[in-house]
Order: C-alpha cells, then sequence, then structure tokens
C-alpha cells in the first residue's frame, strides 16, 4: 500500500466510464478522497454509488475553461485543497480521415488535449499554495508508438498530451509538482463489450501477454505516479500495455 495517498484530495477526469471508473477505484481503496468529474450525471451517480470509499462528483464540461475551473474549485472547497489531478478525460469516435468532418476533429481535440492542458492550469493555484502536486495524464499507445485506421484524431491527441507533458513538467517544478503520463495499451472496458468475443480474442493474441488490461492496471500505475515514492519522477511515461507497444504479438 502506498500510504501517501491516504487523506489525499483527488479528481478525476472522465471518471464515470471505463479507465478512469478504474483510476478512481483505485485511489478510493487507498483512502483517497476523490472527485469524479465528467458530463453525464446519471453515470456519475452510479460510478460514485458503486465505488467504494470517500467519493463525491461534479458535473463538468472538461473542454471549456470555466467549467474545469469551477469545478476545481468545488472540489478544492469540498476536499481541502487539490492534492492529485489525473487528467484522464477522453473520446475515441472511429472515423477515417476521408470521411472525417473538421468539427469531429476540433471535438477530439477539445476533450482529449484542450482539456488536459486547461485540468492542469485550473489546479496551478492549489499546488502553488501547498507546495506540491501530482498530475497524471492518461494518454495512449496509440498515437505516440502506434497508429489505427480512423483514430487519426484520436492518435494525434494522445501524442500531442506527450508534447504538452513535456514542457509542463519544466514550468511545474517550480511548484514542487510532478506530472507524468500513463500509456494504457488494450483496455477492456465498457467500449469493448460489444465487440464480440472473436474480436477481443484476436486482440488479446496480438499482445506480448496474451490478454487485455484491466482498468485497475492503470489505476495501480496512476496510484505509484501520484504518490510520494514517485517524488522524483516528471516528465516521463509509463506504458501499461502487455508488451504491445515492443511491436510483437
Amino acid at each position: 500500500m502506498l500510504t501517501s495517498i491516504k487523506n489525499k484530495s483527488v479528481i478525476v477526469t472522465g471518471g464515470s466510464k471505463g479507465i478512469g471508473r478504474g483510476i478512481a477505484s483505485v485511489f478510493a481503496s487507498q483512502g483517497a478522497k476523490v472527485t469524479l468529474a465528467a458530463r453525464g450525471e446519471e453515470a456519475l451517480k452510479a460510478a460514485t454509488k458503486a465505488i467504494k470509499g470517500d467519493v463525491r462528483y461534479e458535473l463538468c464540461d472538461v473542454a471549456d475553461w470555466d467549467s474545469v475551473r469551477a469545478m476545481v474549485k468545488s472540489t478544492a472547497n469540498a476536499q481541502g485543497g487539490i492534492d492529485i489531478m489525473c487528467a484522464n478525460a477522453g473520446v475515441f469516435p472511429q472515423t477515417r480521415i476521408i470521411d472525417m468532418d473538421p468539427a469531429q476533429w476540433d471535438r477530439v481535440m477539445a476533450t482529449n488535449l484542450r482539456s488536459s492542458f486547461l485540468a492542469v492550469k485550473a489546479c496551478i493555484p492549489y499546488f502553488a499554495k501547498a507546495g506540491k502536486g501530482r498530475v497524471v495524464l492518461t494518454s495512449s499507445i496509440t498515437g505516440p508508438i502506434t497508429g489505427f485506421p480512423g483514430w487519426a484524431h484520436y492518435g494525434a491527441s494522445k501524442a500531442g498530451q506527450l508534447g504538452f507533458l513535456k514542457t509542463a513538467a519544466l514550468e511545474l517544478a517550480r511548484y514542487n509538482t510532478t506530472i507524468n503520463a500513463v500509456m494504457p495499451g488494450n483496455i477492456f472496458t465498457e467500449g469493448l463489450q460489444g465487440l464480440g468475443q472473436q474480436y477481443l480474442d484476436a486482440m488479446a493474441a496480438s499482445i506480448p501477454l496474451k490478454r487485455l488490461g484491466a482498468v485497475e492496471d492503470i489505476g495501480n500505475a496512476a496510484l505509484f505516479l501520484a504518490s510520494d515514492e514517485a517524488s522524483y519522477v516528471t516528465g516521463q511515461t509509463l506504458y501499461v500495455c502487455g508488451g504491445r507497444s515492443l511491436g510483437a504479438g
């Protein structure tokens, strides 16, 4: 158990489903005070009820500055500050470039990349006041390492997060704040459940460890990067992909 997480104030954007819910569950299990932030209230209510621990939620449009700033302020008031921001929110609509409306490109960039910038910016005053902080971005191996047809916008947004990460690490260091990224591979989430067992088996076969990852695998990686035990780690990426990034199954 990473004891430094207990009683820490944590925000998980996109925390109502999938990887975000897995991250939130892991932090809550270690005694953190967790706020889930997303747009869908019903999903937020369900996740808050299902996750064991000190969990609350805030409605938030992660691509809107006023909404993010208000969510962070409300969370800080409720949880006694902000210690850890897990900027996880993301969408991945599958559309090939020839069929992609430019507006869809912009929506993916706003939700996946702009939201990371806004989440970090909103937390800086609280990190500065506390004299320390942690940021964990949920990026992906798709974009920085691999490609996939239909995900040009998604891949670009995830690669963009890593460009942001490098400079953010330098700028946040003055506040004794670290920022790192978790790089998921093929993770079993609600979005994959409807694709059929044959598809899931083929996906697992392409991974050196021959299985899909669990959302808790990403949560555990984020937990380490957010802990005091990782206080000398910043500007780095942690691949959680079962070896998929190595390119051989």
